[in-house]
């Protein structure tokens, strides 16, 4: 069972980082730590010199070494990405476990679910280690009903025009 808050933002609409995102930066400005660690993105957003200077309220994190997009990659480089992309969700279980961040995003986390990177219970495993004081912020394009029910709130993204 899950005693913190976990919100899902999904839907095929634009927009879903950026929500997560805003929720991480309001929940900074209250003084929480964030820790923000993205699968199946560019290194851009990573990389980007405006996120380096949010650190140390928000630290940004990718275990991806391509640089390429994963639906591109040989099955050799998506085998050596989904390890990549495994220890992530390991290091997320981590910093759960240990305190060392208040609030988790785990931008586009559901895509690696869907891929099959790693399965529903590994992620519910991470999920479950979520205390009374902690938040988990899950995106991604679709939402399959066991992640829903994980989860305290749940935004459809959708765009309209």
């Amino acid at each position: 069972m899950v005693s913190g808050r976990v919100l899902v933002y999904y839907g095929e609409g634009r927009g879903k980082t950026t929500a997560a995102y805003g929720s991480g930066l309001r929940l900074a400005n209250q003084g929480k730590t964030v820790y923000i660690i993205q699968f199946l993105k560019d290194r851009d957003l990573v990389e980007n010199p405006f996120f380096k200077r949010l650190e140390p309220e928000i630290k940004f994190f990718r275990f991806e070494k391509n640089d390429k997009n994963y639906d591109s990659l040989t099955e050799e480089e998506q085998k050596e990405e989904r390890i990549n992309m495994r220890n992530g969700i390991n290091y997320a279980k981590k910093v759960l476990q240990t305190g060392e961040c208040s609030v988790l995003v785990l931008d586009e986390v559901l895509g690696i679910l869907d891929n099959g990177v790693i399965s529903f219970d590994e992620l519910k495993a991470v999920v479950e280690v979520c205390d009374a004081d902690q938040t988990v912020v899950l995106t991604g394009r679709t939402l399959n009903e066991k992640v829903r029910e994980l989860a305290t709130e749940v935004y459809d993204i959708k765009s309209e025009k």
